[in-house]
């Protein structure tokens, strides 16, 4: 049997188990990994040029590829550096292993150089956590952590592993094991059949019927089958910001995402719905908005692989626990075996009254001459990508503008944080796409508040030639601050604006040896956006002037119901 030393165990495990791709910074405590790393030619490293970049790109790889993304830092400031790409990975269940380097195992406790508890630091917020103990545990360690990162509701794992473990002059046994042994963790595998029965027939039985899906039918590779039950039953479909893509957003039977900033017509929908069919959603506060008043006339159908989401925040009459795609299968197969078709005239009926809805905002919005419109930018860019990029945010306002007026058709297209809502994704989430899909399109949506918080990953993208083109919406202010400033605090405009101090992004992307293009005249944006397009191997940085006093709608008026909403600045519902 081969010998290895713990470094070489590492990265001959992650080896086997398929990785291709590590997104790190070296450091004192991972110099041996590092070193056993470049002697790997099957497994590639982008060096980015801050820990929390290699969280998020190695999240942003899982999101568009569907695989476990990895990323590697040192200990201390190193691994401490990594927690909000974890926490904004935890919190949209993505996929990620988190491999951090730790003092010298004798070390620990004592306050030594770059020494934390990134276990206990990171405890709250990934699905599971080790520390390496024995080198001889690390292939069985790596085999589970890649195991429960991906199974049930997917999430991030940390492995943490002192220095001493990875010494390359210590060697021993090396055996990638080809099974996982969890006494204590177990996998839902199949919904419940009398359930998805029950399902079947309210559906059936339905006269205002919605479905209402979010991230789990995009995690769960179930995209499909969710597009051929729509289609099937005939039913409206809406999705959450993290299920966009889920269902096609061309498709006519599609209302638009819902919730705080969804569509009047999705809103209107769900609040009048006699039965909900909640599909991979949680219900986030971002969708309910008073979770008394939700959806008073519903019987409410929920399929999630995890059970402690079930009635979390809303009771439910049907609860299915199970993967997605296989109750999704499974609900299509007792399609096929009944004769029993939803009622015509009331389906008749019930579309009639969404177009109403669809027909009276139908998502307009005022335009100014001379001045640019945030979805103005958002609708050229849909046109100049054909709908065919994949697209990410930051967030704020820009992230808002994207998910409503970029008409998402496929999974994996629409890339963004949306439970913790992390400033500084947008660009490193970006170049984690490309990493995934080097041919891709990829578009940054982004605000010049957001960008700022990563910006750093503009001389990564150099090195490693990732084209992203950034879409710099500026409005010269935190927008989305402002507008609740506007909205909630009388224009007290309390540290949401710039003053002046913005850098001229157009000279610091040319300075890292990008091309820039600042836009400032509506009849100059198209022609922007092709050249920018045409540039198929270069980054491109838009920095595009929008009105710095336009606000996202519609908006939920806060502890209402689905339905009470600000349609514009002085029209609510």
């Amino acid at each position: 049997m081969e010998l290895l030393s713990g470094a070489e165990m590492l990265i001959r495990s992650l080896k086997d188990e398929g990785v291709e791709i590590i997104f790190g910074y070296p450091g004192g405590a991972v110099l041996h990994i590092y070193d056993a790393l470049y002697q790997e030619p099957s497994i590639s490293h982008v060096l980015v040029r801050h820990e929390q970049a290699a969280a998020h790109m190695a999240d942003a790889f899982s999101r568009s590829s569907g695989k476990t993304g990895v990323c590697l830092a040192t200990s201390g400031p190193g691994a401490t550096n990594t927690v909000t790409g974890i926490a904004t990975a935890y919190m949209d269940s993505i996929p990620m292993v988190i491999i951090t380097g730790q003092v010298q195992s004798d070390w620990i406790g004592d306050d030594a150089f770059q020494e934390t508890d990134i276990v206990g630091v990171t405890r709250p917020i990934v699905k599971h956590s080790f520390m390496v103990k024995k080198t001889e545990d690390i292939p069985s360690i790596i085999k589970k952590a890649f195991y429960i990162a991906s199974t049930g509701r997917p999430g991030p794992v940390l492995v943490d592993i002192p220095k001493d473990l990875t010494n390359p002059a210590v060697t021993y046994e090396y055996s990638y094991p080809s099974k996982v042994k969890l006494r204590s963790y177990n996998v839902v595998s199949k919904g419940h059949s009398g359930q998805i029965k029950k399902a079947v027939d309210l559906l059936m039985a339905a006269k205002r019927p919605i479905f209402y899906t979010g991230g789990g039918v995009i995690q769960g590779n179930s995209a499909a089958e969710l597009t051929e039950l729509v289609r099937k039953m005939g039913f409206p479909c809406t999705n959450t910001l993290m299920g966009l893509g889920g269902f096609p957003g061309d498709d006519p039977q599609f209302v638009g995402m819902l919730g705080m900033h969804g569509t009047y017509e999705a809103n209107m929908a769900m609040h009048h719905a006699d039965v909900v069919m909640a599909i991979g959603a949680r219900f986030d506060d971002r969708v309910t908005n008073h979770t008394g008043k939700f959806c008073p006339n519903a019987k409410i159908i929920h399929v999630d692989v995890d059970p402690a989401s079930i009635a979390k925040n809303i009771p439910v009459d049907i609860p299915i626990v199970g993967p997605v795609d296989q109750v999704l299968k499974e609900m299509l197969e007792q399609l096929e075996k009944t004769d029993e078709k939803p009622d015509p005239q009331a389906l008749e009926a019930w579309w009639k009254q969404i177009e109403a809805w669809r027909a009276y905002h139908g998502m307009r919005y005022e335009t100014k001459t001379g001045l640019l419109k945030p979805q103005q930018v958002i609708e050229e860019l849909y046109r100049a990508t054909n709908g065919e990029a994949i697209v990410t945010s930051d967030v704020g306002q820009h992230q808002m503008f994207a998910a409503q007026y970029y008409k998402f058709k496929y999974p994996r297209q629409w890339i963004n944080s949306g439970g913790l809502g992390t400033m500084g994704f947008g660009l490193p989430a970006a170049m984690g796409c490309l990493a995934a899909k080097p041919d891709a399109t990829v578009a940054c949506v982004t605000g010049e508040g957001s960008i700022q918080m990563n910006i750093q990953e503009l001389s990564t993208c150099l090195q490693y030639n990732f084209p992203v083109k950034i879409i710099n919406l500026n409005n010269q202010a935190l927008g989305m601050v402002r507008q609740w400033q506007d909205m909630q605090y009388q224009g007290r405009h309390s540290s949401s604006t710039y003053e002046e101090s913005l850098p001229d992004f157009v000279k610091l992307a040319e300075s890292y040896g990008h091309v820039g293009i600042r836009v400032t005249k509506p009849e100059d944006l198209e022609g922007a956006m092709k050249e920018a397009f045409s540039l198929t191997d270069r980054l491109v940085f838009m920095d595009i002037s929008v009105d710095p006093n336009e606000h996202v709608y519609p908006m939920q008026i806060k502890e209402g119901s689905m339905r009470d909403m600000w349609l514009n600045k002085t029209e609510r519902t």
